[in-house]
């Protein structure tokens, strides 16, 4: 029972949140969202979408969700086993496997259903799981329900990754899980070390490449072509979410036998709702028609994101990451973080300040997104912006 005690402790601490600049608050968005956005009725320039391909506003992908939409309306309003698969959920199964090269691939309502929905059906007591400290906290979640013994190695040590592994040697079944693209960081993961790790000591190879999946590799196959293991990894996770279309939904491909043990065991399919049909129409034509429409936007991504970069490198700006189009400009000062969220706003560009507990303490920063679809003109004045905010606040 929530009683006046549990109330005022509660109040206090949302009002502690408040006072050192940390309380995280949700705008209101009016209209369709895309490179401009009105919020609060202010319209912006949207720096913090993870539209990176700016596929999500696209004509025919809004007409393949229109048109599932009205083949099969809002759903099947039941889970997949007993009356929530449609023949278009197995299309777009069917076209993930194909797009990736895997045997077999499960929907999942997000990504991060498809994370928790993972550890706990492959891994038991006896068994051992590795996972980057910086993976994202889908991951962690899904680590965390699993009854394996757990590590953590530091952010990309691949030194400490090898001595855990070793240390666990004894154990049945060992798995290392990573990110692909770290969200907070836009930093690539190591894959081909990681892999030949995993190779080397008998492990299976874990990757979420939310981030990765439609923007890296010649192909836009994400981080595991750029990093070489595409066709040699274990499981991926990925969403469409982002650089897919926009609109959400998850997804686990790989081994068939691994796809069959999350159809009887997954909790987090066996008792969630069939994805949308109009997501799962949406996603189906951007992966069949990934490569002759959509594979070109990533030139127009890259040429965008390395001309912000430079420039806000030029005015003094210390940046995370390298060639992902996540570009954290980074304060470490948490209460500047929010100030200059704050100050950006009012000079036009709708940008969302991270701290603690979304990134580690004293890893302030402001994530900024590049998207294919900005034009040169939005990213020079959102550069003006930069300039002008950043000295305000004696950030450069």
């Amino acid at each position: 029972m929530i009683n006046d005690k549990l109330k005022i402790e509660m109040q206090n601490e949302i009002a502690t949140m408040k006072q050192s600049g940390l309380f995280k608050t949700e705008k209101t968005i009016q209209g369709r969202p895309g490179t401009e956005i009105k919020v609060d009725g202010k319209k912006l320039i949207n720096l913090c979408a993870n539209n990176y391909l700016g596929i999500s506003q696209q004509k025919k992908v809004i007409k393949a969700a229109q048109k599932a939409l009205k083949e099969y309306s809002l759903g099947l309003n039941s889970v997949r086993f007993i009356v929530g698969t449609t023949d278009l959920h197995k299309k777009l199964e069917s076209a993930i496997s194909k797009f990736f090269g895997t045997e077999d691939t499960i929907l999942y309502t997000s990504c991060f259903d498809a994370n928790t929905g993972l550890f706990e059906v492959l891994l038991a007591e006896g068994d051992a799981i590795f996972s980057d400290e910086l993976n994202h906290a889908s991951i962690i979640d899904g680590v965390r329900l699993c009854k394996a013994e757990r590590f953590r190695f530091a952010h990309n040590n691949m030194e400490e990754l090898e001595k855990q592994l070793i240390e666990a040697k004894g154990a049945r079944r060992r798995l290392v899980v990573t990110d692909g693209v770290f969200s907070m960081d836009g930093e690539i993961a190591k894959l081909d070390e990681i892999k030949a790790l995993c190779d080397k000591h008998d492990a299976i190879l874990v990757v979420d490449d939310s981030h990765g999946t439609g923007v890296l590799g010649k192909t836009g196959r994400g981080s595991i072509e750029e990093k070489g293991i595409l066709g040699k990894l274990d499981i991926l996770t990925s969403t469409f979410g982002k650089a897919l279309g926009g609109a959400g939904g998850g997804f686990t491909t790989g081994k068939k036998e691994v796809v069959d043990l999350l159809r009887q065991r997954s909790r987090t399919y066996l008792f969630s709702n069939s994805l949308m049909p109009a997501i799962a129409g949406a996603a189906l034509y951007v992966i069949e028609h990934f490569n002759k429409e959509f594979l070109p936007l990533k030139n127009k991504l890259t040429e965008n994101t390395v001309y912000f970069r430079t420039k806000l490198e030029k005015l003094g700006y210390t940046l995370g990451g390298g060639s992902h189009a996540i570009t954290p400009i980074m304060t470490m000062d948490e209460p500047k973080t929010m100030a200059l969220a704050d100050e950006l706003l009012k000079e036009g560009l709708y940008v969302r300040g991270f701290a603690y507990p979304v990134v580690p303490k004293g890893k302030g920063r402001i994530r900024v997104q590049i998207s294919a679809a900005h034009t040169k003109k939005q990213l020079d004045k959102a550069i003006v912006a930069l300039e002008k905010a950043g000295k305000k606040l004696q950030i450069i």
